[in-house]
């Protein structure tokens, strides 16, 4: 059954204005203006969706599918997220990263959940390894899981400037980085290296370091975690002037935090002029967002949650940001990033995957691959395990 959807407001995420969207199976075949007569014939169901702003499903790009967490014993190990947690944030592709504990988790069960979400619906893929060196493989090396398996699509998420990192020299990440780009080019993937930013003073200093000293492009360095402190923030700012993109999070950040919530530092980054293009926002959602004291002991946690990111888009909404100038950091921008070509735009060609807002600017409807996973705010699929 082909699907037309008539009558809406397409931000691609430039804004179209109002259009028509054809669908057919998982992909988006034709667009058109109101007065333009679609190319179908036999049977079409058609959707008038009444002037309704239709927006490019969410792509976050570091996020638990397996869980996170354990940094507190095996009791704190988080549960991995349902499918319903992902759709009901408007998140139609997500990337899945392993954290501190990549000893009882592995790379193969990395995978094995992405595939998973793949089979329920959604879009995935992974990083292979995990915070600490030598990276937790399935082929033996990074190169040749990036290469030879389909869901991975760079190395990550390495952990610097933490505690809970295996303390890496700039050579070893550098040679790590150097795998990733080949695996890359080897494979027509991201080929990304994606780096965990704790909260040590060397900050962002390493990346610096391999930048200067070799001659790999600067977009395969991939910091995440980058509004966690705010001096942090503005060497990422830096950095992606030289070329990198940098990952904003979006945690919860009280008042007296010396940190940037995601949309305060959205705004600052805006605000210092660093290519547009060389953000994105992410979820770390099914991760663990712990609070440690001085001898490194949790002392609290929380745990990442996806909803999160149309928050902080609605967020920056209410400070007067068009959705033309909100939405890239969440969608095309990553997808880009990540080499997904079908995915964070609405175009031709491109996957359905797409999001229908109310009046209030509220996720109403979510199509994932040209199925509808919510509809009116009511859940049309869920995972296997969801009740």
């Amino acid at each position: 059954m082909l699907l037309l959807l008539t009558n809406c407001t397409v931000y691609a995420p430039h804004a179209l204005g109002r259009q028509q969207l054809l669908v057919a199976g998982e992909r988006v075949v034709w667009m058109g203006t109101d007065h333009d007569t679609p190319p179908v014939s036999g049977a079409v169901e058609t959707i008038d969706l009444d002037g309704a702003t239709v927006v490019p499903g969410l792509v976050d790009g570091h996020a638990h599918l397996s869980g996170g967490g354990g940094e507190a014993g095996p009791h704190t190990k988080v549960p991995p997220p349902f499918l319903g947690r992902y759709t009901a944030a408007g998140v139609t592709s997500v990337v899945g990263v392993l954290g501190t504990d990549d000893t009882t988790r592995t790379t193969a069960e990395l995978v094995t959940a992405a595939n998973g979400l793949v089979a329920e619906g959604l879009s995935a893929w992974c990083h292979t390894g995990g915070y600490h060196l030598p990276p937790v493989t399935l082929t033996g090396s990074v190169r040749g899981d990036i290469a030879l398996v389909d869901r991975i699509i760079g190395v990550g998420e390495i952990a610097i400037a933490d505690h809970r990192s295996s303390q890496p020299t700039t050579a070893e990440l550098l040679r790590l980085a150097a795998e990733a780009h080949v695996g890359g080019l080897m494979s027509g993937k991201a080929g990304v290296l994606h780096l965990h930013v704790g909260d040590g003073s060397r900050g962002l200093a390493q990346v610096r370091e391999m930048l200067a000293q070799s001659e790999l492009p600067a977009r395969v360095f991939n910091p995440t975690h980058v509004n966690r402190r705010r001096a942090l923030f503005e060497e990422a700012v830096a950095l992606a002037r030289q070329g990198c993109v940098v990952d904003i999070t979006a945690f919860p950040v009280a008042a007296d935090e010396d940190a940037w919530s995601a949309a305060d530092a959205l705004e600052r980054y805006w605000a210092s002029g660093a290519p547009a293009a060389h953000v994105t926002v992410s979820s770390d959602g099914g991760g663990c967002l712990p609070t440690f004291d001085a001898d490194g002991r949790v002392v609290a946690m929380d745990v990442g949650d996806a909803g999160l990111l149309w928050r902080t888009v609605q967020t920056l909404r209410a400070r007067g940001h068009t959705l033309e100038r909100v939405l890239p950091p969440f969608t095309s921008n990553v997808a880009d990033l990540l080499r997904l070509p079908r995915k964070g735009r609405l175009a031709v060609g491109g996957d359905a995957d797409l999001l229908v807002l109310d009046e209030q600017g509220n996720l109403r409807d979510v199509m994932c691959r040209g199925a509808w996973h919510w509809r009116h705010g009511v859940q049309q699929r869920r995972g296997t395990f969801e009740r």
